[in-house]
């Protein structure tokens, strides 16, 4: 019983940790380990969020393909999480700010690694 305890610990601690990347559309891939990742439930629209509350940065979800947007406060991200209807708050608050708008990743913008 010890053995096959001891053995799993082992297996457990040498295995490889993944890195989970996105593809944004705009941006290629990206490494979302130090963005806090959910996967929504409540909204026909948004998949999932990936928001990283020191670089004000987020990434969303939207039927299978994910976008990202820069400098979005950490407010506006708590209330897009708790709006009633996410897909109407994102299309009103974010996503119509994200193309050339002050949420645009613009080169000088875009989070560092």
């Amino acid at each position: 019983m010890v053995r096959a305890a001891t053995s799993l610990v082992l297996v457990l601690l040498s295995a490889s940790i993944g890195v989970e990347t996105v593809n944004v559309g705009d941006g290629g891939l990206h490494d979302v380990g130090s963005h806090e990742c959910r996967d929504i439930n409540r909204s026909t629209i948004v998949q999932r969020v990936c928001y990283d509350r020191a670089r004000l940065h987020l990434i969303v979800g939207i039927q299978g393909s994910y976008s990202q947007y820069c400098e979005l406060s950490v407010e506006t991200f708590d209330a897009f999480m708790a709006a009633p209807s996410m897909g109407q708050f994102f299309r009103r608050n974010i996503g119509e700010q994200g193309t050339s708008g002050r949420y645009n990743c613009q080169s000088d913008r875009r989070p560092g690694p």
